[in-house]
């Protein structure tokens, strides 16, 4: 099979192209490597591609016509696996102009592009960010839960969402083979546990790998971005899900799709740790102290957030396998004790 990643050069995005190019699949990647590392393409062809002719990559936006449309003519691919986007919810209340270009105008672009070159199956990339603050009786959350996100990062990431159900129907009526699913991803962490590729983010947000950069007296301290939440011990919960899994999910997904599918579902392991739970598990893993300090709130981050997966094992039989935090963490320690200074390692 010929898949088109966009993002691939990105954390989630290059996980994926691991696994399609050791499950035999020819793959096309863009990435305009503003948030994605070339060391990791790099590394998945030396290991998966030593004859250069299964893994190709295009520096370019998703939303360069010119460019996404001649390497859809090239590439002829039977699949899209749409990752590239910005995903700092802080950063996109700053800069909503810069989300709603990205992940919206760009994405559209690109799925412009790929029902006029005939793509028939077209697999996005959502976030639970979509959902917002739910009520207490929607947690855990499925896929019928109102979405009213909070913050512009969701917004961006849920109007696409529309517009590829929009063209899904529209597809169906005119009878055209065409599938698409947006996956609504919780929290994913954890890195490749063959240690090849792994988490490196610039600048970095996301808790696990601020919390092993502590670890490894790269930082002083992790800040706890509000204590006062309406949670068990104060701090906010989330849902990890480990990255293999989630790409599991993904190649799951697209072995059901048939024409005429329009899906969704939540990729979530179904249970919520806080932030101090996961600093005692980091803790656990290392050994190491890991220094905290309290600090405020950040804009737009809701108390509780955890799926419901049910919807996807019954439709496509997949779960998560990996549900210990102390193992979803040691993947990722794994990474960051062997390449400390990330992809530059």
């Amino acid at each position: 099979m010929q898949v088109l990643v966009t993002g691939g050069a990105g954390y989630i995005g290059s996980h994926a192209v691991q696994r399609l190019l050791a499950g035999g699949h020819d793959v096309t990647v863009i990435d305009n490597l503003s948030r994605g590392n070339r060391s990791a393409i790099d590394r998945l062809a030396e290991r998966h591609d030593p004859s250069g002719d299964r893994l190709r990559f295009v520096e370019a936006d998703v939303g360069d016509r010119p460019i996404v449309d001649a390497v859809l003519r090239d590439a002829k691919p039977d699949a899209v696996l749409h990752f590239a986007a910005l995903a700092y919810v802080g950063e996109s209340v700053h800069q909503p102009l810069r989300y709603w270009r990205a992940n919206t105008s760009a994405s559209i672009e690109l799925l412009d592009a790929c029902l006029d070159a005939g793509v028939e199956r077209f697999i996005f990339s959502s976030t639970c960010a979509s959902y917002g603050e739910p009520s207490p009786e929607r947690i855990p959350i499925g896929e019928d839960c109102p979405q009213h996100p909070i913050n512009p990062y969701g917004r961006s990431k849920l109007a696409f969402e529309r517009a590829l159900f929009d063209a899904g129907e529209a597809q169906k009526l005119t009878g055209k083979a065409f599938a698409c699913a947006a996956l609504r991803y919780f929290n994913v962490a954890g890195s490749d546990r063959t240690g090849l590729i792994g988490e490196s983010h610039d600048p970095e947000t996301h808790l696990i790998p601020i919390l092993l950069q502590v670890a490894l007296g790269q930082r002083e301290r992790v800040t706890v971005f509000g204590t006062d939440y309406d949670t068990p011990d104060g701090t906010c919960v989330r849902d990890y899900v480990h990255v293999e899994d989630l790409i599991d999910a993904h190649l799951a997904v697209l072995g059901k799709l048939e024409a005429g599918d329009v899906r969704t579902y939540n990729l979530g392991i179904g249970k919520g740790s806080s932030v101090r739970e996961m600093i005692e598990a980091t803790r656990r893993v290392t050994g190491h102290a890991i220094p905290t300090e309290d600090g405020p709130r950040r804009e737009g981050d809701p108390p509780t957030l955890f799926a419901d997966p049910s919807k996807i094992e019954r439709e496509i039989g997949w779960r998560a396998s990996i549900t210990d935090l102390d193992e979803i963490i040691e993947s990722a320690w794994r990474w960051f004790r062997e390449h400390p200074r990330g992809y530059a390692s």
